[in-house]
């Protein structure tokens, strides 16, 4: 499985461009070489609050499988990096950070001075790497094999085979809009946002030939076989990220067997200006559906 990777610089001077970045194509290029798909990079500024919003935006929103970040994991007054880590994380794994720091020890004795921390967020793993690039390959270097093999871990469905089978009559809970609304006007880039639009998706009887071409002879469709690929998803939703404007981006989307009625999909765009809303609205919504779902009419 090729797992999706989200990069982030955290550093004031590269933000407002006075220093280059090195660090943050240094990573990507290490993790692309190792065959990862880097599909998200960042710069933030020494904040809190931007680092925890960018974090909880490449776990939550664009679903990467792994965050890297670079900087600010020293003892400057703004390296607040671990800090904000550990407010967004469910769970620490601090053997990745304590095996980093090790194997640095063989190389400097300041490796002691080390603050990164690495987490689990859902079912994303976070990971902080020194702002160096030399110290930041090494250390990625150090801990890339074991990585891997935590990332399987993490995206399986369950423990060995002890989890109880899923019931597939059950229906998926669909989430609020009013609650995704809420949550995305408190969101850190919210103050760039001009609208928001909603797009919910569901299951009509009208067949899809009858709607397209006009055959009459169709019968009306009575459940629809609903599936997604989870990867290609998120990558959609990364080059959404690109589009002109585009500030905010959650989706949401059903399987199994859906009955008439029953919602397909959520996905919601926040952005600058309405056309640049409804160009990404669309964009996105007809990558989802051309790329990413499989979809079976039931007569």
């Amino acid at each position: 499985m090729k797992h999706s990777v989200a990069v982030i610089t955290i550093s004031d001077k590269c933000y407002v461009g006075e220093r280059v970045d090195t660090s943050g194509p240094a990573i990507c290029s290490v993790m692309e070489d190792a065959g990862f798909d880097v599909i998200y990079k960042s710069i933030v500024p020494d904040e809190t609050e931007l680092i925890k919003a960018e974090l909880i935006k490449c776990a939550d929103e664009i679903g990467t499988s792994l965050i890297l970040t670079t900087g600010g994991t020293g003892f400057s007054q703004r390296d607040i990096t671990p800090e904000a880590t550990l407010a967004v994380i469910d769970r620490e794994t601090s053997g990745i950070a304590e095996a980093m720091r090790a194997e640095s020890l063989k190389i400097t004795p300041r490796a002691c001075l080390s603050r990164a921390v690495s987490g689990i967020r859902g079912s994303t793993l976070i990971v902080n790497l020194p702002g160096s690039e030399k110290a930041a390959r090494e250390n990625l270097s150090s801990v890339l094999g074991a990585l891997d093999h935590g990332l399987e871990m993490l995206s399986s469905k369950g423990s060995a085979n002890c989890a109880a089978p899923v019931n597939k009559s059950e229906k998926k809970p669909r989430p609020s809009a009013d609650a995704w609304l809420k949550e995305a006007k408190a969101d850190a880039g919210a103050y760039n946002v001009g609208m928001y639009l909603l797009h919910n998706g569901v299951v009509r009887e009208t067949a899809k030939a009858r709607v397209r071409s006009g055959d009459l002879s169709t019968k009306p469709v009575v459940a629809l076989e609903f599936s997604y690929d989870s990867d290609k998803l998120t990558k959609a939703v990364a080059e959404a990220y690109l589009l002109p404007g585009v500030y905010y981006i959650k989706v949401w989307l059903n399987e199994g067997i859906l009955s008439v009625g029953d919602d397909i999909m959520l996905v919601l765009i926040g952005a600058d200006t309405r056309p640049n809303a409804v160009f990404a609205l669309e964009h996105l919504v007809g990558e989802i559906k051309t790329n990413c779902v499989s979809e079976k009419e039931i007569f």
